[in-house]
């Protein structure tokens, strides 16, 4: 099976670990993955700040090359990069925007990274052992950008998302019931301001630690950034102690395989993941420390 794959910028810099878990799982259960060729950024995080025909003619071209190489779905692990394509592609459909020098239609799906492991889970359970993940429980993180705005991305509640969860249940651990799986971590202000990140990522830590997380999933680098890298910040900031693992959620597929930690990035994470790798491999420990 090949899959259209739009990458984006990050997963192949400061978020290799999310491309690697990505890539090993896939291949596990026999996808691969088909780049776009000579992809460009999409402009996710500043175009559309900035000049309009600009922030949709960087995805446009994408979408145009992915349409020249047959390609009818794409998949774009980014929820700020898929829900960009996305929008291009309305506002081809909607007349808004017209393609340059290509003929695009505005009709190539683009997937989502939860959506594409819901899809293949009949390919995912017969290689996982769910007793790897038994008595782990995680909190499923969404962000901001995986189910809003719903009237564009159509995907899941934009309230009470499930979908991520279910994929949770089937590998064998189990979500928690949390207030702050949609809440917003900062992510547009990593770089220009660092303390509203800093107050909206510790809110986000300490509900999830409240409710017996031992770990949080997501499915964005951007969120991943943020409450991974920054979580020693937050604890000096406001004298609290999480050493909360923040795992992608390919990663914890891999692990229900029995795929090596290392092999799925996990050792290039800030904040150690041993707690839970450790319980993954020796399933009889029966508490994360």
């Amino acid at each position: 099976m090949k899959l259209g794959y739009y990458p984006g910028c990050a997963l192949e810099a400061s978020s290799r670990d999310y491309s690697m878990a990505l890539e090993r799982v896939l291949k596990e259960i026999g996808v691969e993955l088909e780049p776009i060729k000579d992809w460009n950024c999409c402009g996710a995080s500043a175009a559309h700040s900035t000049n309009h025909k600009l922030a949709l003619a960087l995805p446009a071209r994408n979408l145009t090359q992915a349409k020249e190489q047959g390609l009818a779905e794409l998949f774009a692990p980014c929820p700020f990069c898929s829900k960009t394509l996305i929008n291009t592609n309305q506002e081809i459909l909607d007349g808004q925007y017209k393609v340059e020098n290509g003929n695009y239609d505005g009709k190539i799906k683009v997937i989502n990274s939860v959506d594409i492991f819901t899809r293949l889970m009949d390919k995912i359970q017969p290689k996982i052992n769910p007793a790897r993940l038994k008595d782990l429980k995680v909190a499923c993180y969404y962000g901001c950008l995986l189910v809003r705005p719903p009237k564009l991305l159509k995907y899941d509640d934009p309230e009470q998302p499930t979908s991520m969860d279910e994929v949770v249940r089937k590998l064998g651990a189990e979500p928690v019931d949390w207030e702050f799986k949609i809440e917003c971590c900062g992510g547009g202000f990593t770089i220009c301001n660092e303390e509203a990140v800093l107050e909206l990522s510790n809110k986000i830590l300490e509900d999830a630690k409240d409710n017996g997380a031992q770990a949080i999933i997501v499915a964005c680098q951007m969120c991943q950034i943020n409450l991974d890298m920054r979580q020693k910040a937050i604890e000096k900031k406001y004298g609290v102690s999480y050493n909360m693992p923040i795992i992608y959620l390919p990663q914890l597929i891999g692990l229900a395989m029995g795929i090596e930690p290392k092999e799925l990035g996990l050792n290039l994470h800030f904040v150690q993941t041993e707690s839970v790798t450790t319980k993954v491999q020796n399933p009889q420990v029966n508490s994360v420390q």
